[in-house]
């Protein structure tokens, strides 16, 4: 009997189908529009979640400085391109002080990966230290953002950060009251200039690494955020939850890279820590 290729080959393709469906329906899926990333998929607490990416590009010296026009850096953003399938995204941002920042954005089944690259084309010296994605958490933890300037807004008793290796929920102790702006809380790590943070009140603790993020509202699920290398924690005033990341500046033809991840998983405090650690190379 004659064999028949293209009978084998079309089995094979209308068996992968509905399985490469099924696939396609679990990955989370990107949008990006006026500086602002969407991720949404199946089963996400409030639906999509939403961060201002970027909200701004920072100089240094900008704990006690106002906030603009002195430490915010301007720039302009363009959507290069976005895959049909919603899973990659490519943004370009363009600072005034002419550095050219490149985010490669790819989404998976209960993750977000970010890829950043920072290019400095000119030929003086830039003064980009930092940046802010702002990672709204009202949907995800069910709170309210009528409440988010308080001093103790109810959503940060779901929101966390990692201090001593272990989850430490918000609001910490001790809870720092005084900044140039209140209210808010900056949680430094141990190699960040206490000068070049937010210009929110500064808390005393010392995280021990960028992993930060919420539970959902029944406690089933943690939204969480990551960068390395990163500048600051920060609780903000608008239903917020930030991990910035740093740049450190940039000398004249200098390119540094910047890594992010977004997780949207169970629970599991441990899991997702050794996870992280993983991802990053994180050693205790």
């Amino acid at each position: 009997m004659k064999f028949n290729w293209q009978h084998l080959i079309l089995s094979f393709v209308l068996a992968l189908g509905p399985a490469a469906s099924a696939e396609d329906k679990l990955h989370l899926k990107l949008h990006w529009q006026d500086r602002f990333l969407s991720v949404s998929g199946p089963g996400i607490p409030g639906g999509s979640i939403k961060t201002h990416y970027l909200e701004a590009y920072c100089r240094p010296g900008s704990t006690d400085q106002p906030w603009s026009p002195d430490t915010v850096i301007p720039h302009q953003s363009r959507l290069i391109s976005a895959s049909s399938d919603g899973r990659i995204l490519e943004i370009e941002d363009k600072l005034d002080d002419g550095v050219i920042v490149k985010h490669l954005i790819e989404a998976g089944i209960d993750e977000v990966t970010f890829s950043v690259t920072a290019t400095n084309p000119s030929a003086k010296e830039s003064f980009a230290h930092w940046a802010q994605p702002c990672m709204r958490v009202d949907g995800f933890t069910g709170a309210d953002k009528k409440n988010a300037r308080d001093v103790y807004p109810p959503y940060i008793k779901k929101c966390f950060l990692i201090v001593d290796g272990k989850l430490t929920r918000l609001p910490t102790e001790p809870w720092a009251l005084e900044a140039r702006y209140v209210p808010g809380q900056v949680y430094a790590p141990a190699h960040v200039d206490r000068n070049d943070v937010n210009p929110r009140p500064l808390s005393k603790l010392v995280p021990s690494s960028g992993l930060t993020g919420c539970f959902s509202e029944d406690e089933k699920q943690i939204l969480a955020i990551a960068w390395e290398p990163y500048q600051e924690i920060f609780q903000g005033v608008i239903t917020c939850m930030h991990n910035d990341f740093r740049i450190g500046g940039l000398h004249p033809g200098e390119t540094k890279t910047i890594r992010g991840k977004m997780y949207i998983v169970p629970a599991d405090a441990e899991a997702l820590i050794k996870r992280f650690e993983k991802d990053f190379a994180v050693t205790r």
